[in-house]
């Protein structure tokens, strides 16, 4: 068994179409990295408006009663105290009811789905400043350049956290799902959703669902918040939701009046009608088949990929190459998606932690068993499977190799380390792999087997880049850790102004493991200033100080936004500190090692 970092348990369940769709379901694996614990496998922004001069503005909204979906009507189950017998009470249109008793609800105190005792952190990670954690949440827009940075977001976006008084729990469950869908963690930001029950659903966390269930490409996930949707929302996408909603459930003729309203509107891009339309097509009482042309469509909307991906309508590859990272993470996360879209979009999605290397592995052997698998394809599959099972380690290291240096651009050549971290960890240390094995060191702490990679030591030079690694990466501090250490590193530091010398100080003072003076030293040499001080560092400071793992870990990640190439050394410092502070060590130390592999 291998010696892995920490033990956290993220089961990550993902819902299919609905079954009038008929679509295909693949089989999700993990999500966390493979040195991080054996989860339980998990299975398998709206529509454009019509071109104008000018950004349209939502309409105001009708009352729900003077709109068209389906009437919505329930049963709900009461004991009569005399007789004892069941009576059925009629709910009006476009109002919500549940058939729970009272102590079955979910309360909006407490919201998330990870316990301490599933992986996730305590419920007052986040502290008592509500409003402040929201805003800092929804401010927090571009990629985290950390992949640990990532998966320690993910793990604290996705605990059962207690809602501070300051603000109501469905607005701050929306911010977190709402930030969980930028990261594309498309899975887990459902999962915050479905945390509250929709009938207590704020605007703000209707608005974030309809986001949700796009980026899974579930139409029928919109369904229950269609009512608080065209009361409070985009009146025309949740018109299109209400006409999905009713052919789905057999009411073609109130399906058709809704797209029919909506087109005459124009206040929405027949494309996307067409799209809703596919939808309803597939259903079981849709009607026509629909044709869809993406000759003129310039851009991949949410809604685009939504209806597209849940119909299997193909999307063009231009359009694809146009996408953010988040979209190409909620392609990889798609199980009824085109298995070649989901292989391209992997190794991005594997770089930013949303695939783990187990998974990664998988997609491509899952892939490459196709009867007629591209040639690179097939010859990437070839090298992991000479990775895991060549009987010598001289094979096994050799096809590691190619692997990683088979990758154009910084993040394919991660996502191969990502991919062969297990192999790494399973390397026999006896194998010949040269002066500095920094890449073979860094592909197990990409997958956290940091005490793997420590049976390494004996065989590393001080002052090599692997030396560099393992000094902020191991559990443990290495002997003869120093400014001269330091200066022998960055002799043979080739990055942008010794910039992974920088970093590696940065990593070794937040982590305690040079002291003091003999920073303050290498910190003179290197020319930088590790003590500056912004309103960011104080406030992650602040947050360490109050003891509050989640605001840390989100400051930290809004601290990493961008590329390892522009990030400032005194901002690593702070973060691998903070997050030493609060008792995230093992975290701090895989971000520390992190940048020095990346940079």
């Amino acid at each position: 068994m291998k010696k892995t970092l920490l033990s956290l348990t993220l089961g990550l369940s993902g819902t299919a179409m609905a079954a009038a769709l008929i679509l295909p379901a693949l089989a999700q694996e993990s999500l966390l990295p493979e040195g991080f614990g054996n989860p339980a496998p998990t299975p398998a922004p709206s529509p454009t408006p019509a071109p104008r001069p000018t950004a349209p503005t939502p309409t105001p909204a009708p009352s729900p009663a003077s709109v068209a979906p389906p009437a919505v009507t329930a049963t709900t189950a009461a004991a009569s105290d005399e007789e004892g017998e069941e009576e059925s009470e009629e709910v009006e249109p476009g109002t919500l009811k549940y058939d729970l008793p009272p102590g079955a609800r979910r309360l909006l105190t407490r919201v998330g789905p990870l316990t301490p005792e599933t992986g996730g952190l305590a419920p007052d990670a986040f502290g008592v400043r509500g409003q402040y954690a929201a805003a800092i949440m929804r401010a927090t827009r571009g990629p985290v350049a950390s992949r640990w940075g990532s998966i320690l977001l993910r793990r604290s976006l996705a605990s059962a956290i207690d809602t501070p008084a300051t603000i109501n729990g469905a607005d701050l469950a929306a911010a977190r799902a709402g930030l969980l869908l930028r990261m594309g963690e498309a899975n887990v930001a459902r999962r915050i959703v479905q945390s509250v029950d929709y009938d207590r659903a704020s605007p703000r966390l209707v608005q974030v669902a309809q986001q949700v269930y796009l980026a899974n490409a579930d139409p029928t996930g919109l369904c229950p918040y269609v009512p608080a949707g065209l009361a409070h929302g985009d009146e025309q996408s949740w018109r299109l939701a209400a006409g999905i909603c009713a052919g789905l459930s057999g009411e073609a003729g109130p399906a058709g009046w809704a797209m029919s309203r909506v087109r005459s509107s124009g206040k929405i891009a027949n494309f996307d009608i067409l799209l809703a339309e596919r939808v309803l097509g597939a259903s079981v009482s849709g009607g026509r088949s629909i044709t869809i042309q993406w000759d003129n469509v310039d851009r991949l909307t949410s809604w685009r990929f939504g209806m597209a991906t849940a119909t299997a309508t193909p999307i063009p590859a231009e359009l694809r190459g146009k996408a953010g990272a988040a979209m190409r993470a909620w392609t990889v996360l798609a199980p009824m998606g085109e298995m070649a879209d989901r292989v391209a979009a992997a190794p991005d999605a594997a770089a930013r932690g949303v695939l783990s290397g187990e998974a990664y592995v998988s997609l491509i052997s899952a892939a490459a068993s196709d009867e007629e698998p591209g040639e690179g394809l097939a010859a990437q599959a070839d090298l992991l499977r000479t990775a895991f099972g060549a009987g010598s380690g001289a094979e096994r290291y050799g096809a590691m190799q190619n692997l990683w240096n088979a990758g154009t651009g910084p993040i394919a050549r991660y996502a191969a380390l990502v991919a062969t971290a297990r192999a790494a960890a399973g390397l026999p240390v006896s194998t010949d792999v040269g002066d500095d094995p920094w890449q073979l060191i860094g592909s197990m702490l990409a997958g956290g087997y940091d005490r793997n990679a420590i049976d390494w030591v004996p065989t590393i030079n001080v002052g090599s880049r692997s030396w560099g690694i393992l000094a902020v990466g191991s559990p443990q501090p290495l002997n003869g850790t120093n400014a001269g250490a330091v200066s022998n590193f960055s002799s043979d530091d080739d990055s942008a102004d010794y910039l992974r010398s920088k970093l590696l100080l940065a990593g070794l003072a937040g982590l305690g493991r040079i002291d003091a003076g003999q920073a303050a030293s290498a910190a003179s040499d290197l020319g930088v200033d590790l003590g500056k001080q912004t309103r960011w560092t104080r406030a992650i400071s602040d947050a360490a100080a109050r003891g509050e793992p989640g605001m840390v870990a989100l400051l930290a990640a809004t601290g990493m936004q961008g590329d390892w190439s522009k990030m400032p050394p005194y901002h690593l410092y702070h973060v691998v500190r903070a997050l030493r502070e609060v008792g995230l060590a093992s975290e701090a130390r895989m971000i520390a090692a992190e940048a020095l592999v990346r940079v």
